[in-house]
Formats: structure tokens, sequence, C-alpha cells
């Protein structure tokens, strides 16, 4: 008897769904101090003029991202849904592309993907990029909703899992406890 009630308990811990706490991912890097955002412009898809101050007072994923990056590639499809699973007044996406030709390659590269909820955001001469001296593609910073920036994820990740949802999802609820005090 007492082999099959152990039996039973092996099972149930192997077969018991993992709860993750949610939490910044294992390559998360906090920012080391307060860092200004980049007051650089960018351009949406048609062609007006934008800066990340326009977003304040949203929680924002600033992917930095090209077409010719596998990576990058890789990962819009869970930007994507990302976008889809919060994406409104509190929180966006703005999944910035370096691509030199601009429009005439990202637009393509969205249909072929099926990218339908991000917006398309052009930062051709990569200034944005340079300014927060980003080594690499794709990286993915985390502006709080008072424009500060984070921390940032470097590399691809699923951004679309639930875990990660959850973590920004405590982001976005901090943002919104900090406006119900004021």
């Amino acid at each position: 008897m007492f082999r099959h009630i152990r039996l039973l308990a092996v099972l149930l811990l192997a077969f018991a769904p993992v709860s993750a706490e949610a939490g910044p991912p294992k390559n998360w890097e906090p920012a080391d101090g307060p860092v200004a955002l980049p007051t650089e412009s960018f351009t949406d898809a048609l062609g007006i003029e934008r800066r990340l101050s326009d977003f304040r007072g949203k929680v924002v994923a600033l992917n930095l991202w090209a077409t010719w990056c596998a990576p990058c590639v890789r990962e819009m499809p869970d930007l994507d849904k990302l976008q889809a699973a919060l994406g409104g007044a509190d929180f966006e996406v703005i999944a910035l592309s370096s691509d030199r030709a601009g429009l005439a390659k990202v637009e393509p590269f969205y249909r072929r993907a099926g990218i339908r909820h991000l917006e398309i955001y052009l930062d051709p001469k990569n200034a944005i990029a340079r300014r927060l001296k980003v080594r690499g593609l794709p990286t993915t910073f985390i502006i709080d909703a008072e424009g500060r920036i984070l921390g940032s994820v470097a590399g691809a990740m699923d951004w679309s899992a639930p875990w990660v949802v959850d973590w920004l999802k405590e982001i976005i609820g901090n943002r919104q406890q900090q406006a119900k005090v004021e």
C-alpha cells in the first residue's frame, strides 16, 4: 500500500504543472540607473515622424530589428502575438526596423509573415540603436510609462510565452497603480 502511495506521489509531482513566477528573462539586463530616452525621430508607415516620447503613458517594448536578421525574423510573430494580447492604452510593442530600404522592405515582410497587430516603424539610419549603444539585433528595451528605460534583452526570445506576458502585466500593473495614487 505504501508503495502505491509513493508511486502516486511521484506521478503527481512528475505531471504537476510547473508554475513559474512572472519575472524577467534570464538574459535581462536592468538599466544601470536612469537612462534617458533617445530624442531622435523615426517614422511610421505613413512617413509621419515619431519619437519615443510620443508613447509616454504606456509601457513600451521597443524592439530593434531588421529583415536581414534571422533571429529577428523568428521572433516577429511572437511580438505580433504580444501586441495582440497586451496592446492598447497601457502597452505597445514598437518594432523599429533598421532596414535601409525602409517601407519597401518591411511592408512585404509583414505581409509574408502574417504580421497583423504591429505597426510599421522605420529607422533606416539606425539612430535609435546607435544612441542606445546596441551591440546586436534583435535587442528589446522595456520602457515604463514615465519614459524610463528599465532594461533590455539582447537576442531573440518568445515574447508571447505566458510567463513573459505575466511579467509584462506586472510592469503594466505597476504603472496603473501609480496612476491611481497620483
